[in-house]
């Protein structure tokens, strides 16, 4: 692989002890391609809506909470949204991709679509994690689903619920969440009733994906590392063009006698081109709204 391609200098797995990324530019772009339009605050929090103004992101890094992320859909632009979800700031950003890229897609096949979708069972939300082996469990009104490892779960509420305690988080149909117990380690990820449940399967299958994602170090929550699967990223592979610059550096630096027996490898010491990038910065950034 590149080198260029890559952000991280580890992999981690599973996927739900991962932590945030420092960058909301990957989830945000799916909608960016479709048409959707973007404008940010003095503050640089970044908020997206659809051409007819009735789907909207928001992404708050500096909102007045620890909810990073808001999507809602209104058939009224100015009423109360038909459905909300969001997202903590400690929620693996491959996830609101998986949640955002649905979106964009049922928003480019059927604008109206995004506001209901097709009346599907909630079984087919949580099928993903069923699929994957997750145990399934049951309270009072309540589904559960908890990962193997007891490190991520999904509630999922039946019954009725009131729509305004939905939209104020004081009630959770769909409730994802992930990590060791703690503030920095565990997030969370919430879904109003009427969120299409299409929408809610791709977040989920997304989630008990085993693939490792890539992070800088730093960025994977301390108290979810003793549990996660971490491993190094491989230095890249020199290119025959690497390779034949560094024989050239080498016999320039020998007064021009080519070391003929150095190895490819010995001959790289010290090349950019054999080294990592390295992280500019940890802080959040929002390119896509620039």
């Amino acid at each position: 692989m590149p080198s260029h391609t890559l952000d991280g200098d580890v992999y981690v797995a599973p996927l739900y002890l991962a932590g945030s990324t420092t960058i909301g530019d990957p989830a945000m772009q799916p909608l960016l391609d479709h048409g959707f339009m973007a404008q940010s605050d003095e503050l640089a929090n970044v908020y997206i809506s659809s051409p007819d103004q009735h789907v909207r992101l928001g992404f708050l890094p500096e909102g007045p909470d620890n909810t990073l992320w808001k999507v809602a859909a209104h058939n009224d632009p100015f009423g109360l949204p038909d459905w909300l979800a969001t997202f903590d700031s400690n929620t693996p950003t491959e996830l609101v991709t998986a949640f955002t890229s649905a979106l964009a897609t049922s928003y480019a096949k059927d604008p109206d679509a995004a506001l209901t979708g097709p009346r599907r069972p909630a079984a087919e939300g949580f099928r993903p994690l069923e699929d994957a082996g997750w145990k399934r469990g049951s309270w009072q009104l309540t589904t559960l689903f908890t990962a193997p490892d007891e490190l991520a779960g999904l509630t999922y509420r039946c019954g009725v619920l009131d729509r305004h305690a939905e939209l104020r988080g004081d009630q959770d149909r769909w409730l994802l969440w992930g990590g060791r117990d703690g503030f920095s380690s565990r997030w969370y990820a919430t879904f109003t009733s009427s969120v299409p449940v299409d929408l809610i399967a791709a977040t989920t299958a997304r989630l008990a994906d085993p693939a490792p994602v890539l992070r800088y170090e730093i960025e994977v929550p301390k108290r979810n590392r003793g549990a996660a699967r971490i491993c190094p990223v491989p230095p890249p592979v020199p290119t025959p063009l690497d390779i034949r610059r560094a024989a050239a550096a080498r016999a320039r630096s020998h007064g021009g006698r080519l070391v003929g027996s150095a190895s490819a490898a010995s001959a790289l010491t010290g090349l950019p081109s054999a080294v990592l990038p390295a992280r500019a910065t940890h802080h959040r950034r929002v390119a896509a709204a620039r």
